[in-house]
């Protein structure tokens, strides 16, 4: 079986780093392309240099369309309005995008899903195994027990994260409102400050913290009168997200048009 080909959009930040790595320690892909926006200072240096690897013989280029002519598949974690541009790249050319971003507004997401139309494109707020777990568990629980359990998700990550509450988060809440048949936001409770009333029966709560170097940090919570369920997940560190995206890349590959997520990579659904 030929290796997967793979452009890393966004190489010389700390997850494109990590996707490089991850790739070029794969027996299953092979790094074919990588890029960065106008003026960054890596346009032009090896790509495994900048992860500090030995070089690979892949030097940093401008634009996704080009990339798009050396891979099968593009790995995207960079920022909401690149990511809408990249996915147009993949609806033009076809090819396959694997796309982590979170932190996008109603008509970035409608533009994603559009592209979605023209080309595989899979996209999720977590790429690690067991956060795709925990989202399945989670609706699974939140269809078992009734509104009388009221639910909270609490996250932590690290003081750069521009976006709250984090997509891994809202993937929470939006597993808990598919399991209990409500739309999440009309439920989404995600500011409590002073005299905030008691909680309306239903809700589904979000707690935030920032600070350090926290990967990320997600725990659910189900709790009702003397007792209580709580879902955890931790991340050690970034290593784990990068793992799941090279796995999904390789999936995705060959794929037809359609918008896919991580339970699609692990048969979960």
């Amino acid at each position: 079986m030929d290796r997967c080909r793979i452009a890393v959009l966004g190489c010389s930040g700390r997850m494109g780093q990590m996707l490089v790595r991850e790739i070029v320690a794969s027996a299953d892909c092979t790094l074919t392309a990588a890029t960065e926006g106008s003026g960054n200072a890596a346009l032009g240096k090896d790509a495994g240099v900048l992860a500090r690897l030995d070089p690979v013989g892949v030097h940093v280029i401008e634009g996704a369309y080009a990339a798009a002519q050396a891979a099968d598949v593009l790995i995207d974690f960079t920022v909401p309005t690149a990511s809408v541009a990249h996915a147009a790249v993949a609806a033009e050319t076809g090819k396959a995008l694997v796309l982590g971003t979170t932190g996008l507004d109603e008509a970035q997401t409608a533009a994603v899903h559009q592209a979605a139309t023209k080309a595989p494109i899979l996209w999720a707020p977590n790429m690690s195994m067991g956060v795709n777990l925990l989202f399945t568990v989670t609706e699974q629980i939140a269809r078992t027990l009734n509104d009388e359990w009221d639910v909270d998700i609490f996250e932590m990550h690290h003081k750069h994260k521009v976006d709250a509450p984090s997509g891994t988060a809202l993937g929470f809440g939006r597993a808990a409102a598919r399991g209990r048949g409500v739309d999440l936001d009309k439920v989404a409770d995600r500011g409590r400050d002073g005299i905030s009333g008691a909680r309306r029966q239903g809700d589904i709560g979000f707690a935030v913290l920032r600070g350090g170097n926290v990967a990320g940090e997600h725990t659910v919570v189900f709790a009702t009168e003397d007792e209580r369920v709580e879902l955890t997940h931790k991340a050690g560190g970034r290593a784990i997200f990068a793992r799941g995206a090279v796995r999904a890349a390789c999936w995705i590959a060959g794929k037809t048009a359609g918008l896919y997520g991580m339970a699609d990579v692990l048969g979960m659904d």
